[in-house]
């Protein structure tokens, strides 16, 4: 499972500011008004960069990174949780990764199907999922959980939309960009895992819980990128 260079991905400032601070960066690239960072992390050449909130920037920065000859694609970021057993600083791992915001049931699909296409829930890669599961029951013993990641443009911070999320689509947690960069990823036929630390329930306090804890949450999901990326050194 070695990779020649992997990619990475967060969403915010806070999500890439660790990464910005440990790695040795060779140089940098400017594409499609982002910022992409090539360097030496763990002693493992990475290419990471900063999406911005959302599915659109989220796909465009995957493509971008898999054009830059990234082998395999890591998300590292905050989410809310769906699933009632997850508490404020969990880590969620994906092992798909759908939209919950795609809605064609008018025409008679499914709510999340994307129209005549064959996928619509995008399984993560089992090696990143059990490697990213084997590493945050080591750092966060009893606080990880694997399951489907629903994605949306929407900000989640309704008891209702929580309840019908988890029971309707099965979805563990709810965030803004990981269905897209796992559908990009299904099109380039590359590896991909989605690593969320709980920053709020996505319930009516999300507006109070998010900003507190989204430095706490990033640097839980932080945690488990780098000694993934020390792993897949030394695959």
């Amino acid at each position: 499972m070695a990779y020649q260079i992997v990619g990475i991905i967060g969403a915010m400032n806070e999500e890439i500011e660790l990464l910005l601070k440990h790695t040795e960066i060779i140089h940098t690239i400017g594409k499609a008004g982002m910022t992409f960072y090539k360097g030496n992390f763990q002693d493992q050449t990475i290419i990471f960069a900063k999406s911005g909130v959302g599915k659109v920037n989220a796909a465009v920065c995957t493509q971008v990174l898999i054009d830059l000859g990234a082998e395999c694609v890591l998300f590292t970021g905050v989410a809310g949780a769906l699933d009632p057993r997850l508490e404020i600083g969990d880590i969620v791992i994906s092992s798909s990764c759908m939209q919950h915001d795609m809605d064609v049931t008018p025409l008679g699909f499914a709510r999340g199907v994307i129209p005549y296409q064959e996928v619509s829930d995008f399984a993560a890669d089992a090696k990143l999922v059990a490697l990213a599961e084997q590493v945050s029951n080591r750092l966060f013993n009893g606080r990880s959980f694997t399951g489907k990641i629903l994605s949306g443009d929407q900000f989640v911070a309704s008891r209702e939309l929580v309840k019908e999320l988890h029971e309707q689509l099965g979805g563990i947690s709810t965030e803004m960009e990981g269905a897209a960069l796992a559908q990009v990823c299904a099109m380039n036929a590359i590896p991909y895992v989605v690593i969320r630390s709980m920053s709020d329930k996505a319930d009516g306090s999300a507006h109070v819980n998010f900003a507190e804890f989204t430095v706490k949450a990033s640097n839980h999901s932080y945690q488990i990128i780098e000694a993934m990326v020390a792993c897949l050194k030394e695959a």
